[in-house]
């Protein structure tokens, strides 16, 4: 009997060395998680990006580690994320390259489909429309009475992404016969823009503040269905009657192709646990609305996104 139990004792340890050489999927993570952002330092997703890997790297006891790629409006942070197939770096993105550059580029080096896996958003971002001080125009429907009025003679620019074929399809809906000046990157356009190189201009709210308060710019309303915190005088585009123009600057996180679905809730669940009212605060001062989700729920708002997309890109075709 003796020796039958050290034979027991034996295999025992052996299945709970073999067991244990296999980390449990609730184990995660593991070691230091990457976080890829797929635009530059100081954005509004790189500045929500840092405060959120803060509060997860003091619930997961690991570090996070934000990795900046910018470039052509998110492609290649994206690009890069869903080539490293690595269970330990996350994206934290708009959800732009998954929703809506399908539809507005031609050839894509991922697969939108397959290679992201929507785990939480995490924040909304404000878009805007906006004129220089120079256009005689306080409000959309005033800016669309000057561009029928002298069609050819008003151009626009955009911060790129899903505002380019949103501002395409506005002029279009409304009539308006405005010239598109397209730009390698936003900075160039911004300084053309408090020139009055550029008439009207569409990007996210936290990049033309500046230009507002100097003066040079004035804001006519917000993509977004509700009001900005940070600006809460400004209209949203429903408001002034164009629903056309309604965006969500949805931003969030996402795993790498194949992640289980377990582990998609857990990392959703601790996204949660750390959204507290202190994170909201630091994230409203930034201009964004902190708005966490389950995986299933930011699917969703991604899928209502595409469709939103697609409608006008069925009108305006994809704009160069």
């Amino acid at each position: 009997m003796p020796h039958m139990s050290i034979r027991i004792g034996l295999v025992a340890l052996t299945l709970g060395l073999a067991a244990g050489a296999v980390p449990a999927a609730d184990a995660w993570p593991q070691r230091a998680v990457h976080l890829v952002v797929p635009i530059g330092v100081g954005s509004a997703p790189d500045v929500a990006a840092r405060l959120f890997a803060e509060r997860l790297a003091q619930r997961w006891q690991r570090p996070v580690i934000v990795d900046n790629h910018p470039g052509a409006e998110g492609l290649v942070g994206a690009s890069a994320f869903a080539s490293s197939r690595d269970d330990h770096t996350l994206l934290f993105s708009p959800a732009a390259p998954i929703s809506v550059f399908p539809l507005t580029h031609e050839n894509l080096p991922y697969d939108a489909a397959t290679d992201f896996v929507p785990i939480s958003s995490a924040i909304d971002t404000f878009g805007s429309i906006a004129v220089c001080s120079c256009v005689k125009a306080a409000t959309l429907d005033e800016l669309v009475a000057l561009a029928r009025a002298q069609p050819g003679t008003l151009n626009w620019g955009s911060g790129g992404g899903a505002f380019t074929t949103l501002m395409a399809g506005f002029s279009r809906s409304a009539g308006m016969d405005m010239v598109h000046i397209a730009y390698r990157e936003q900075n160039a356009a911004l300084r053309d823009l408090a020139e009055g190189r550029i008439h009207v201009f569409a990007t996210t709210l936290t990049a033309l503040l500046p230009l507002v308060q100097a003066g040079k710019v004035r804001i006519l309303a917000v993509t977004n269905a509700r009001r900005a915190p940070i600006a809460p005088d400004i209209p949203t585009a429903v408001e002034t009657g164009h629903p056309e123009l309604r965006f969500e600057g949805l931003v969030g996180f996402f795993g790498a192709r194949g992640m289980p679905a377990a582990r998609q809730e857990r990392i959703a669940a601790d996204i949660n646990a750390v959204a507290d009212d202190a994170l909201r605060d630091r994230l409203a001062v930034a201009g964004q609305l902190m708005r966490p989700s389950t995986p299933r729920q930011f699917a969703a708002e991604i899928d209502e996104q595409r469709a939103g997309i697609a409608a006008i890109v069925r009108i305006v075709g994809r704009i160069p």
